[in-house]
């Protein structure tokens, strides 16, 4: 079995080790004995989302948000066709806010895909430091580092967890991140996926599952140095 991993605008959108989640996407399918192909997709050239399996969209700076929405238009047909044909999105931070309608700041409005009806505002105090929730994706608490000026509002969508500890999406500390059919949008930074094995397994199951169309039972991993981690965050906050 083979999974092509897509790593979207990995020019502009690296902050904080994002890149690490590609890797260990393609880590954790490798050590299955199944194949992994991670295929870059800079800024400006032609992007074919149906030969996907996963994408993944990382953090940047509001300068590197702004630099990349020019070329948002060109692709959010054909990202759009992918989400709601099932494809697998991990979208972190600015991915995150960019896959909603506009992020609003005193300088004006970035416009974002519009794939999803959310949009963020910027507000004054940065909401940074370790966060920990409850999501329904998994049974353990998810863990990860948020620092971001924007406040995303999602509407009726599912979060992607209740906060435990910390900020989420906005200063009220109730939710965090947003889930789309297969689309995790987060601000969790650390990078994600490491400190949460089981969430890299739950995206590589339904990317499998689409790919193949058959249910897919992963084989465990030895995980006790990534749980031992996750663990150590949730003690430290006693969540």
């Amino acid at each position: 079995m083979k999974l092509i991993i897509g790593h979207l605008y990995p020019e502009l959108f690296n902050l904080y080790g994002d890149r690490g989640n590609v890797q260990c996407l393609e880590k954790r399918l490798r050590w299955r004995g199944m194949e992994a192909e991670v295929i870059s997709l800079p800024v400006g050239e032609r992007i074919d989302f149906s030969n996907l399996d996963i994408v993944c969209w990382g953090g940047s700076s509001d300068r590197e948000s702004e630099l990349a929405s020019r070329y948002l238009t060109g692709i959010r047909r054909d990202f759009k066709a992918y989400v709601e044909d099932g494809g697998s999105v991990l979208a972190v931070c600015a991915a995150y806010q960019l896959l909603g309608d506009y992020y609003e700041t005193p300088g004006g409005k970035t416009m974002g895909l519009g794939l999803l009806e959310i949009y963020t505002r910027w507000a004054p105090g940065r909401l940074v430091g370790n966060i920990v929730l409850k999501s329904k994706l998994v049974p353990m608490p998810v863990v990860g580092f948020e620092n971001h000026g924007g406040r995303t509002y999602i509407g009726s969508y599912s979060p992607f967890g209740t906060v435990n500890s910390g900020h989420g999406n906005t200063e009220k500390g109730d939710y965090e991140g947003l889930l789309y059919k297969n689309v995790i949008g987060t601000y969790l930074h650390g990078p994600l996926l490491p400190k949460n094995p089981q969430i890299c397994d739950l995206i590589l199951k339904r990317a499998l599952e689409r790919r193949y169309g058959t249910d897919i039972i992963l084989q465990p991993l030895p995980d006790e140095a990534e749980h031992k981690a996750n663990h150590q965050i949730v003690d430290r906050f006693r969540c």
